[in-house]
């Protein structure tokens, strides 16, 4: 059996990521683990260059949806007791972003939420399936519904 020392909840904000969460702490309190925490911000699309005028609100917009998603990361760090030099807000691409953090963090084990979709969701693929496929660690998905 796997001895994780290192716990990724990695958080996507939505109305069912408690569960994953609660599942997360589970975890970590179940193998003395330390609980890292991740959201990634998929940037803003720049709005055509030819309107350069424009950029600057676009930028000032991103930077204002990091704050945002850094305050929402902090809130719920300190309700599971997660330090501040384990909480990260990225920008980019979540698939890549919560491998790469990983990776980087030394992580034993993500743990993400996943909604199950079937058909179209599943050909383009969802971050869950992505993560669990690049990852060089343990995946866990947790599946959200409104059941939890």
């Amino acid at each position: 059996m796997a001895n994780y020392r290192k716990i990724l909840l990695a958080t996507d904000f939505s109305e069912f990521s408690n569960e994953t969460a609660r599942r997360a702490i589970a975890l970590a309190n179940a193998f003395g683990a330390e609980m890292c925490a991740l959201h990634v911000q998929e940037p803003m699309a720049l709005l055509d260059t030819g309107y350069a005028d424009i950029l600057p609100f676009d930028l000032e917009l991103t930077e204002q949806m990091l704050n945002a998603a850094k305050a929402r990361l902090e809130k719920l760090a300190e309700k599971l007791n997660i330090p501040k030099e384990r909480q990260w807000v990225e920008i980019g691409s979540p698939k890549a972003e919560i491998v790469r953090v990983a990776a980087e963090q030394g992580i034993d084990l993500i743990v993400i939420g996943t909604h199950g979709r079937h058909g179209l969701g599943v050909l383009l693929g969802s971050t869950a399936a992505s993560v669990v496929n690049h990852a060089g660690c343990d995946v866990l998905t947790v599946r959200l519904s409104r059941d939890h």
